[in-house]
């Protein structure tokens, strides 16, 4: 069976010449008119009112009753060319615009089921990577600091061991306040989110960061957001921003606003920008999420950038969730 998508249109009788038709008007009045000038001229040479002898009025004869006659054809020919030409142009033209369309029609059908086709993967990815992150966030939820690590049941790499033996806390003391501190490398791997459901370097640094409660929050601000852009078909691997300088990452986590940091908002996708704004616009849900998000990323910026060389704030730079920020930022006006 042959592919739809490799069937030329057809388009039947589009284009058909018509039936040669018979005698128009134009040969009608042509002929009447050569007529009656023959009848004209020759009644006028008849009677004998031509005043010319031998050749001379033979030669008369024929320029005065049949040249007329001649030329009267010629103009009927041409008028008649020129009408079948303008038909001709006319089924031309309307031949093309059909088959433009059709093509038109046909490429974007053809564009439609491409695109299709590359969304549902890269929903198919997300949704796989979403489960795995879900799991991740159920094991450490349910895993008790002294009980051993499950290897078995578990899909995921189990806790690392130094949880066995933590001390008991005193009375009133929070859990994260004898955890390690996050380490920068880990913080910002964690914000990128893993690569694939295999990326275990990726999930391992995501368990670390969802340990401390801020990072926490602004990890599932991000990943609420990034959830919520992919229903538009808005990655962030598909974005690629114009990167600014760290001194002005620094002065954004200081306080500057408006014009002072607009080179953060390096995203230039205007189909991206168009849909975030018309999201932020039309959905409240997605207007409240996106807003959380920027405070949270204004919040934990603020303490990274701190203890952050250049060279780490341009690695965060070009991390997901930085990208979210420059998109939803600009949308937000941010920048302006």
């Amino acid at each position: 069976m042959s592919d739809p998508k490799d069937a030329r249109p057809t388009l039947p009788g589009l284009y058909d010449r018509g039936a040669p038709g018979g005698i128009s008007g134009i040969e009608i009045a042509a002929l009447l008119v050569s007529v009656l000038w023959m009848a004209l001229a020759g009644g006028y040479f008849l009677m004998g009112r031509g005043t010319a002898n031998g050749s001379l009025q033979f030669m008369l004869v024929l320029m005065v009753v049949f040249m007329p006659v001649a030329l009267i054809w010629v103009a009927a020919m041409a008028a008649r060319s020129a009408r079948v030409m303008r038909e001709e142009g006319a089924r031309l033209a309307t031949a093309i615009d059909a088959i433009r369309q059709a093509y038109v029609a046909q490429a974007q059908s053809g564009r439609n089921d491409a695109q299709g086709q590359e969304m549902m993967r890269r929903l198919t990815e997300i949704a796989g990577t979403q489960k795995n992150l879900e799991t991740t966030l159920a094991m450490l939820a349910s895993t008790r600091p002294a009980a051993p690590a499950p290897k078995a049941a578990e899909p995921q790499p189990a806790p690392p061991a130094v949880e066995d033996h933590q001390p008991a806390l005193s009375l009133g003391t929070p859990a994260e306040a004898l955890q390690p501190p996050l380490s920068t490398a880990d913080f910002i791997r964690a914000l990128h989110f893993p690569e694939t459901a295999e990326d275990e370097e990726g999930f391992a640094a995501l368990r670390r960061a969802l340990k401390d409660r801020q990072v926490a929050q602004l990890v599932q601000a991000a990943q609420d957001v990034l959830t919520l852009l992919s229903q538009d078909g808005i990655y962030m691997d598909d974005l690629r921003p114009d990167l600014a300088r760290p001194e002005i990452w620094r002065a954004f986590a200081k306080g500057s606003r408006g014009r002072a940091i607009a080179a953060l908002g390096g995203v230039r996708d205007r189909a991206s920008l168009a849909l975030a704004a018309g999201r932020m616009k039309q959905d409240p849900i997605f207007r409240d999420a996106a807003h959380h998000f920027l405070r949270r990323f204004d919040r934990s910026f603020a303490q990274f950038e701190t203890d952050a060389s250049d060279a780490e704030i341009s690695q965060f730079a070009n991390t997901r969730t930085a990208r979210a920020f420059m998109l939803l930022g600009r949308v937000a006006g941010t920048f302006d």
